[in-house]
């Protein structure tokens, strides 16, 4: 009898533990929709959620806000700037540019000559006051 009284209240404390371990059901599924015009909102089905924005027919065939074009920014840069700038890109790709590859090499020896007589009459006019 004595064994009993102990085993009791063991049994009893461990009944409860195979219903805490059991998995909880699958969260609801919400669908969020946007519909258009006089078009109807799905019914739902089940546990599912479904939550309908309503927009008017003439954005049906619309791109999103976000992904509109953006104005062009007034004053940009001018044409003239345009054009240096990419003169200035392309320099080293003519015949008489500077880079190792290909016939813009020639360049290279101009420019150098180029620089060294711009040193050289700086020197000859710091020399003659």
């Amino acid at each position: 009898m004595r064994r009993v009284r102990l085993i009791l209240p063991l049994i009893a404390l461990l009944a409860p533990l195979p219903v805490a371990a059991q998995p909880a059901p699958p969260p609801q599924r919400v669908l969020n929709l946007t519909v258009y015009g006089e078009d109807p909102c799905p019914k739902s089905e089940g546990e599912d959620i479904v939550v309908c924005a309503r927009r008017p027919e003439s954005e049906r065939y619309r791109i999103p806000k976000k992904l509109r074009e953006k104005p062009e920014v007034a004053g940009g840069p001018g044409w003239g700037s345009q054009v240096a700038t990419m003169e200035q890109v392309q320099r080293n790709t003519t015949p008489m540019g500077c880079s190792p590859i290909g016939g813009a090499n020639t360049g290279c020896y101009a420019q150098m000559m180029a620089q060294w007589f711009a040193e050289r009459r700086r020197m000859q006019s710091e020399a003659n006051p």
